[in-house]
């Protein structure tokens, strides 16, 4: 922290901190809320903010699997209920009044884990190459931001934390030197979901111009409704009272109901039609079809996407100890599950996107560390969109592959997503030779 870089907008004054080629400003508030209420836009003040603090994690439990497979390590960042707040990385040395395009990163986790400020997450390489902005955002999970309840607990508060943080972007990102004009919504897996739900609000155009949805599993985001009661019920036991660290353990039992429920079971917590912000289910495509004309998409998923999840399955593991088939039927179940969660679904939201009057490219991405089990697996893109070798270093989903190669795929995919970003637009076709396709729908 060489110097204390000073921002003046419209909230109230900021200091930040310099960090080599960036400026950071970080744990900044962009909503309030008590426990199990919706959000409400932070209070201005006019004292400084020193914003030199990583944003708290939403309390959530350990997920052991996780951390093997990127590096990570559980309680990196302290748990708080009043974890409204998004972090800022601007780009050193940009000219007075130059305005760059700012992207907002929604972090993945099934809705339960992850945090905007987590390591993995760090923006720095991504700014300082292509000279954009990132608003990395942390909101509320699980029992606290995601389930309903029959005594009228309301689903979506994470959400409508979001919402609060990009209203925040369009109304402050301008003293940091970002152009409210060319907002990128962009998240993977939970968080791409976040993105595609968030263009089912009327006000989205007004609050983001473009939108990369990576790995979203939107192929099991219909016909919850059964599993989200039955989770509801489990969930009454929990009051505005209960201690933080209890409602971490009473999610675990409420996850468990939700097991009888086939693939959705895999992301038990979610967004749930026919609460705020969102329509009924049966109303969530004319929903997306509003907006459309005002947002250019970006959709796409690994080719790989359920390897991450095989090792967990004691028949699949079962299976690929078997000669010769076992390595085929595991390749098959790969496939299947990787179609069936996020391939067509993503496809086919392309093309409702494109035939709504708005632009639509799909992208698929095949790049994997040479002789690892993994290949391309969900969260694959994660070390490249934010390479860090120190912080990757230990990360199971990288065995096999130097970071000299890690890294070159990465730049590529950093500058492919600043481009869009930018707004140049990508073209009919194209993408990264041996790594990644995309072409317009």
């Amino acid at each position: 922290m060489s110097s204390e870089p000073s921002f003046n907008p419209p909230c109230g004054p900021i200091t930040g901190w310099q960090d080599g080629a960036v400026l950071r400003a970080t744990g900044i508030p962009y909503a309030t809320a008590g426990r199990f209420q919706p959000p409400v836009t932070a209070s201005d003040w006019t004292a400084g903010f020193a914003a030199t603090t990583l944003a708290p994690a939403c309390p959530q439990g350990p997920v052991p699997f996780l951390d093997d497979v990127l590096g990570t390590r559980y309680g990196e960042l302290p748990g708080s209920e009043d974890c409204q707040r998004l972090s800022i990385t601007v780009p050193a040395g940009l000219a007075d009044g130059e305005q760059v395009p700012v992207m907002v990163w929604l972090h993945g986790g099934s809705y339960t884990s992850g945090s905007g400020d987590l390591a993995i997450f760090d923006a720095k390489s991504l700014v300082s190459e292509n000279r954009v902005i990132v608003v990395s955002v942390t909101y509320r999970l699980g029992l606290f931001g995601y389930l309903a309840t029959g005594t009228g607990r309301p689903a979506n508060l994470g959400l409508l934390d979001q919402l609060e943080a990009f209203r925040w972007v369009q109304r402050n990102i301008a003293a940091f030197g970002g152009d409210p004009g060319r907002v990128t919504a962009f998240g993977q897996s939970a968080g791409g979901d976040s993105v595609a739900h968030l263009m089912a609000t009327p006000e989205a155009p007004a609050l983001f111009q473009r939108a990369i949805i990576q790995s979203a599993p939107l192929g099991i985001t219909r016909g919850r409704h059964k599993m989200s009661r039955a989770m509801g019920i489990a969930a009454e036991a929990v009051t505005e009272d209960t201690p933080m660290l209890d409602v971490v353990d009473i999610e675990d039992h409420v996850s468990q109901v939700a097991r009888k429920y086939g693939l959705m079971a895999a992301m038990p917590f979610g967004t749930q039609y026919g609460h705020a912000p969102l329509p009924p289910e049966s109303r969530i495509e004319a929903a997306w079809n509003a907006t459309a004309p005002g947002i250019e998409v970006l959709i796409g998923h690994t080719s790989d996407e359920a390897r991450l999840f095989l090792p967990r399955s004691p028949v699949v593991s079962l299976l690929g100890k078997v000669p010769v088939l076992g390595a085929a039927a595991v390749r098959a179940i790969n496939w299947a599950v990787t179609e069936a969660v996020y391939g067509r679904a993503a496809r086919k939201f392309a093309r409702r996107h494109a035939r709504a009057g708005g632009k639509a490219h799909s992208y698929v991405l095949s790049w994997g560390a040479p002789g690892n089990f993994y290949r391309a697996a969900h969260t694959v893109d994660l070390p490249l969109l934010f390479g860090n070798q120190q912080t990757w270093a230990a990360a199971g989903l990288l065995k096999g592959a130097t970071w000299d190669e890690i890294d070159a795929v990465g730049r590529q995919m950093r500058w492919l997503w600043a481009d869009f970003a930018r707004g140049d637009g990508l073209g009919e076709t194209g993408g990264i030779p041996g790594a990644l396709e995309y072409r317009s729908m």
